[in-house]
């Protein structure tokens, strides 16, 4: 079945602004995505690595690109297709809350099957 990384976005401010029966059903629906074995997590602070010509390690603190609002989480899931992928990304709690979700198609890389 395909796979899709989602990237979340958003802030404390659009959560609290989102009713709580809004947030309580999309937090459901990732505790179900969760159960049929959707891999989800917070976002964490991120590092740059940069290893140019495999001359040497260089780590940087901080992400490499910016957003309105900062990354709340991330998600591998699995779905049929590109639409369902994006129904899915719809109910969860970045996307009620007043933020926004990215949905990437996870390609297979060359030489994988």
């Amino acid at each position: 079945m395909p796979r899709f990384i989602t990237i979340g976005y958003g802030d404390q401010a659009g959560y609290d602004r989102t009713a709580p029966a809004v947030r309580d059903a999309a937090h459901a629906a990732d505790a179900e995505r969760a159960r049929r074995g959707d891999v989800m997590g917070i976002a964490g602070k991120p590092v740059q690595v940069r290893n140019p010509d495999a001359a040497g390690t260089r780590v940087t603190q901080g992400p490499f690109l910016s957003a309105g609002l900062p990354v709340a989480g991330f998600a591998l899931i699995e779905a049929p297709d590109l639409a369902a992928a994006i129904r899915i990304a719809a109910a969860s709690p970045c996307a009620v809350a007043q933020g926004v979700v990215e949905v990437w198609p996870l390609e297979v890389a060359p030489g994988e099957a």
